[in-house]
């Protein structure tokens, strides 16, 4: 088959009519039958050869030409598309490395196989730049809502006809059991678009938290404006789901907003999310109190937050318990999921039991530590003293507060305090030096002689040992591990060091060695205290 003045036109006219049909430009059509042309000519001329082919935009005229580049003598390695500055005389004035040589060459005659060569290089081209219109299309709308056609199910994934392609419903982001039958119309999130071989990969979903916080959008136009945010939303897919709305307009109530005139709006969500009970919840910026909407329709008595740990205990109504933790613990989950807090609850007979407890655990610590009878004991336990070094070195004047407590009494207290804790200090510190503690860790300020015992016993013996800790190693922390946070526990821990004092010491160990310059932290933003810098001069 040869490019003749017959076909010429048809060549721009097919490149029309599949770019039309493939929706893409008829110029990277144009392209790759350049580029197959070149490739039916190469087998003609030769492999070596850089032969190219341009096709004109207006007449179809294709024009067959032969490259050939200037390059050094010594580079010279093929000879049919290279030739150096003196063989180049013969074509060209003055040539120069990097100069191009062109001259055209006659069309070839493409036989069967080179014709169905071309077509392929066509076709693979076409598939690709059909590829690449996709993905750009969809990979903005990652994030929407979108409406399909259900054209198969295959293995309980469901294929959507989505206009310009198809996308995937995977099983697990189906909402409870639903089947589809093809030609069913169904309403997705686009949960992501990616770019792999075989073309771009759009997952859809139907049980994500976005999900409904778009339809929503769509459903309240004060979401839409701005007016209302969603702050958090956590669902059981299906079954039940809680949303955090705040409204930025005080004369706008969130839930009422979302509810709608009777109900309206979130039973048009509810409908399409197969009867999913959604409880609406207003968002606070107080843990706590965002927790006791959380919660509902369970009344809660009172609530302690632990922020260090991210856990938060609940104390409801022994009636109410039940209510709180819903059914296969599903109220406490979503509450849980909606504040990203772990949540104990307890009711007021638990907590009640655990207060009586620690109440005796420091009546204990007095009483034998002190040498006092159980009342006074009680006495300094009622009045918020939970520790030695409390009673020790408090202001002499919080301990004239108690009952029957004169200032010779109360001097008293804490000559016996400083004298056991003294002692305690003498014993932590033998014990320490006998597991092999050096000086450079003992003199290190900051770390008190019971903390220098627990390192001790944790192998740390020098200040290079404690250098090469960890903050969380010290302090103790939190890690998420498939979804659940673990507790991490830290050798200082148990003596209130937290994450920021752990780090602090850390970090002054290491410049103390020599091994971190504090000008460098300096220049690069990091926090070194004053004290710091004392310690090290």
């Amino acid at each position: 088959m040869a490019i003749t003045s017959a076909n010429q036109l048809e060549l721009l006219q097919t490149a029309e009519a599949v770019a039309r049909e493939k929706m893409i430009d008829p110029g990277l059509v144009i392209e790759a039958m350049e580029e197959s042309l070149a490739r039916a000519a190469k087998s003609r001329y030769g492999a070596e050869m850089d032969i190219r082919v341009s096709i004109d935009r207006k007449t179809g005229r294709a024009t067959f030409t032969r490259v050939r580049t200037v390059v050094e003598e010594e580079s010279l390695e093929n000879y049919q598309a290279e030739f150096t500055v003196e063989q180049a005389t013969q074509y060209m004035e003055n040539p120069e490395v990097g100069q191009q040589y062109i001259e055209e060459v006659p069309p070839v005659e493409m036989g069967r196989i080179a014709a169905q060569s071309a077509k392929q290089v066509i076709l693979q081209k076409v598939r690709e730049a059909e590829r690449d219109r996709q993905y750009e299309e969809f990979k903005d709308r990652a994030g929407t809502i979108i409406n399909g056609l259900v054209k198969r199910e295959e293995y309980g994934n469901v294929i959507v006809d989505i206009g310009r392609g198809e996308a995937v419903l995977r099983r697990n982001e189906k909402i409870g059991r639903e089947s589809y039958r093809p030609n069913d119309r169904i309403r997705v999130y686009i949960k992501e678009v990616r770019r792999e071989q075989r073309g771009p990969q759009i997952f859809l979903s139907r049980t994500a938290p976005e999900f409904m916080a778009e339809l929503f959008k769509m459903e309240v136009p004060e979401i839409y404006d701005g007016i209302i945010e969603i702050k958090a939303v956590a669902r059981d897919p299906g079954s039940r789901a809680k949303i955090a709305v705040i409204s930025y307009d005080g004369s706008i109530d969130p839930v009422g907003a979302c509810v709608g005139m009777r109900g309206s709006r979130v039973q048009a969500v509810v409908n399409e999310l197969q009867g999913e009970k959604i409880d609406i919840i207003p968002w606070n910026e107080d843990q706590p109190t965002f927790l006791v909407n959380a919660l509902q329709p369970a009344e809660v008595t009172k609530v302690v937050l632990d922020e260090e740990a991210g856990k938060i205990v609940v104390v409801v109504p022994d009636e109410q318990l039940s209510l709180a933790i819903g059914r296969r613990g599903q109220n406490v989950r979503l509450a849980s999921q909606l504040t990203n807090l772990d949540i104990d609850i307890m009711t007021e007979e638990e907590e009640s039991k655990r207060r009586q407890a620690e109440f005796e655990v420091r009546t204990k610590l007095f009483t034998d530590s002190l040498d006092l009878d159980e009342f006074f004991a009680q006495l300094l336990v009622s009045e918020g003293f939970t520790s030695l070094e409390e009673v020790a070195y408090v202001e002499l004047d919080e301990l004239l507060v108690i009952d029957g407590v004169d200032e010779a009494t109360a001097s008293e207290l804490q000559a016996r305090a400083r004298d056991v804790i003294e002692a305690e200090n003498t014993r932590a510190m033998d014990r320490a030096r006998e597991l092999g503690v050096e000086d450079s860790l003992v003199n290190f300020e900051g770390l008190t002689p019971q903390m220098i015992e627990a390192l001790a016993d944790d192998g740390v013996k020098t200040l290079e040992d404690f250098a090469t800790c960890a903050d969380w190693e010290l302090a103790g922390g939190w890690t998420t591990v498939e979804g659940e946070r673990v507790k991490d526990d830290g050798v200082l821990e148990k003596f209130d060091v937290d994450l920021a004092e752990a780090q602090n010491m850390v970090m002054t160990a290491r410049i103390m060695l020599g091994w971190v310059d504090p000008e460098e932290l300096l220049d690069e933003g990091a926090e070194v205290s004053e004290d710091d810098a004392e310690q090290v001069s």
